[in-house]
C-alpha cells in the first residue's frame, strides 16, 4: 500500500511518537509490581524501526512536505539513524536502571527523539523551533528523574531556567531573521540576503540563533549549566542528552549557517572561530580540576563541542563532512563512556569520584577494558573513532587556512590527555584496603541488554577507528545533499512531493 508523501516524509516521527504514547497507555493499565521492562523492548523496538524506515527513505530520494517546511534528504537521514543509534544504545544500557516509573522513562526518551528528529529534517526556523521545543522539554524532565535526590531536582530546574532563556535568543533571531529578510525558510532567507536593506540585522539575528544553539550544544560562554546538570542527572540520562541532543543541534547549525547565511561565511565563520577556541580551552582547563567522574565528562564534552566547531571555519564541502563524521564518532565514544559509567555506579551511583574508581580493573576487568578503550577514543589515539574524527576536522581547518585553529585544538588535545589518563590510571591502580570503593562497589553482573549496548557503543567506536570510510562515504554524500539540494525553490503544495534518487547529486 503506497502511503501519502506526508506521511512518508515524517513516517520515523509518527513511528516514534505513536510509540510513546502506546506505551504510556500500556503503563497506565499495568499493575504497580508488573514489570516494565516489555515496555523498554517495544521502545527499542519502535526506535530500530525508524532506522530501517530512514534508510528506506534514502531509496525514495528528497521528500518535501508541509509546504516545503520538512525537506528529508540524505543530511537529514544521516542525523536519523544516528539519533536512533543513539535512543537504542541507550534504552539498552539503561533497562533495568530505573525500578519505577520507567514506562515513563522510555516515552520521554521516544518523545525528545521526535524532537530531535524533527529539528534535523526542517528547513524552516519555526519548524525547528517546534522541534527543538519538543526535544527540550523532554530532556529537562529527564534531568530530573532521581525524583528523591535534591541533586537530579536541582539539575532539572537549572537545566530548564536556562534553556528557556537560550531558546527566547534562538526565537528572537527568528524574528530578526524574518524582518531582515522577510522570510523564516533557510532556503527564502538566503535568497533574501542578497536584497537586504538591512544585512547588519541579518548578521544579528544568525548571532542570536547561534546563542541558542550554543546553549543545546554546551559551546563556551554558554556552558555554565553542563556541570552541575551532568553531576544530576541519571548517568544514561547524561549520556542521550550529551549526544543526541548536539547532534540535532549540530544538524541545524549547519544547514542555517551554511544554507541560509552563506553570503555571510566570512563573519559568521570567525565568530564560530571564537567559540571553538574558547569551548576548547575552557572545556579543557575545567576538567583538569574535577575529581567527579560525571563533571569531568561534562567539561570534556565543552571540549568536544569546540573540536566539532573548528569544522565550522571551513570551507563547504570538507567542514560539513568532517562536521558530521565527528558527530558521528562522539556520539560513539560518550554513549560508551556513560553506558560504563551506568553499570559501574548503579542506580544509586554510589561510584563517583576517581578515589572510586580506584581497582575497578580488578574488580569489574571488563567494564574497566571498555572504559579505557572509550577513554582512549576520548583522547583521539589512533585506531579509534576519536582520533579520525579530530583528523578530519583539522584537517579540514587547515584546508581553509585555520592554521593557528588547528595549533589550537591540538595543544588542547595534548591538555586533554592529563585528566582522561588520570582517570584510567584510577581504573588500573590498586585501591587501599580501607577505601570506600572496595565496599561499596556494585557487584551485580551486566545484564544481557546492557551488553549489547555497550558492544554496538564499542562496535562502532572501532569501526570509526579502522574502517572510517564508510562512514565517512556517508557523511560526504550527507554534504552533497545539504549544499545542492536547499536551494531557493518556490514552497509546495499541502502535500508532499519526492524527488527521484536519479535525480541527485552522487
Amino acid at each position: 500500500m503506497n502511503l501519502p508523501a506526508s506521511v512518508t516524509a515524517l513516517l520515523p516521527e509518527y513511528v516514534l511518537t505513536l510509540t510513546g504514547v502506546l506505551i504510556m497507555l500500556i503503563e497506565a493499565v499495568l499493575m504497580p509490581s508488573a514489570s516494565r521492562k516489555p515496555l523498554g523492548w517495544l521502545a527499542i523496538a519502535g526506535a530500530t524501526a525508524t532506522g530501517l524506515i530512514s534508510v528506506y527513505q534514502l531509496r525514495l530520494g528528497v521528500l518535501t512536505a508541509f509546504s516545503g517546511s520538512i525537506q528529508v534528504d540524505a543530511f537529514s537521514i544521516f542525523f536519523h539513524l544516528l539519533i536512533g543509534a543513539v535512543v537504542v544504545s541507550t534504552l539498552l544500557a539503561s533497562l533495568d536502571y530505573f525500578n519505577v516509573h520507567s514506562g515513563e522513562y522510555f516515552a520521554l526518551v521516544l518523545f525528545g527523539a521526535v524532537g530531535m528528529m524533527l529539528m534535523t529534517c526542517s528547513v524552516e526556523l519555526l519548524m525547528i523551533f517546534i522541534g527543538l521545543e519538543i526535544s527540550s522539554i523532554s530532556t529537562y524532565i529527564l534531568a530530573g528523574f532521581h525524583k528523591g535526590e535534591g541533586s537530579s531536582v536541582e539539575a532539572s530546574i537549572k537545566y530548564f531556567l536556562l534553556g528557556s532563556f537560550a531558546t527566547a535568543f534562538f526565537l528572537y533571531g527568528i524574528a530578526l531573521a524574518y524582518g531582515a529578510t522577510g522570510s523564516t525558510g533557510i532556503a527564502g532567507i538566503a535568497a533574501g540576503l542578497g536584497s537586504s536593506a538591512t544585512p547588519r540585522m541579518a548578521f544579528l539575528a544568525l548571532a542570536m540563533m547561534l546563542v541558542g544553539l550554543g546553549f543545546k550544544v554546551s559551546a563556551a560562554p554558554f556552558h555554565l549549566w553542563t556541570p552541575d546538570v551532568y553531576q544530576g542527572a541519571p548517568a544514561p540520562v547524561v549520556g542521550l542528552m550529551s549526544t543526541a541532543p548536539k547532534a540535532a543541534a549540530f544538524a541545524v547549525l549547519l544547514r542555517i549557517t551554511f544554507c541560509g547565511f552563506p553570503a555571510m561565511q566570512h563573519r559568521w565563520s570567525l565568530l564560530l572561530w571564537g567559540l571553538a577556541a574558547l569551548s576548547m580551552t575552557i572545556g579543557n582547563m575545567g576538567a583538569l580540576k574535577q575529581t567527579d567522574v560525571k563533571r569531568m565528562l561534562a567539561y570534556s564534552s565543552i571540549a568536544h563541542a569546540g573540536y566539532l566547531l573548528v569544522a565550522f571555519s571551513a570551507f563547504a564541502p570538507a567542514g560539513i563532512s568532517a562536521a558530521c563524521f565527528y558527530t558521528a564518532a562522539y556520539a560513539a565514544m560518550n554513549v560508551g563512556v556513560f553506558a560504563v559509567v551506568t553499570q559501574v555506579g548503579g542506580h544509586k551511583e554510589t561510584l563517583r569520584s576517581f578515589a572510586d574508581y580506584q581497582g575497578l580493573a580488578i574488580r569489574r576487568p571488563v567494564l574497566a577494558a571498555l572504559l579505557a578503550f572509550f577513554l582512549l577514543s576520548l583522547i583521539g589515539i589512533p585506531f579509534t573513532g576519536g582520533f579520525f574524527g579530530k583528523f578530519y576536522v583539522f584537517s579540514a581547518a587547515l584546508q581553509a587556512g585555520r592554521v593557528w585553529l588547528a595549533v589550537i585544538g591540538l595543544i588542547n588535545s595534548g591538555v586533554a590527555c592529563y585528566y582522561y589518563l588520570r582517570l584510567l590510571g584510577s581504573v588500573y591502580t590498586r585501591p587501599v584496603e580501607s577505601a570506600s570503593a572496595t565496599t561499596s562497589a556494585p557487584t551485580s553482573v551486566v545484564s544481557v541488554p546492557a551488553g549489547i549496548g555497550l558492544t554496538l557503543a564499542a562496535a562502532a567506536t572501532l569501526m570509526l577507528g579502522i574502517l572510517p570510510g564508510h562512514v565517512l562515504h556517508m557523511a560526504n554524500y550527507a554534504s552533497t545533499s545539504l549544499r545542492t539540494i536547499s536551494a531557493p525553490s518556490p514552497p509546495v503544495a499541502s502535500s508532499a512531493s519526492s524527488v527521484p534518487l536519479s535525480n541527485q547529486p552522487q
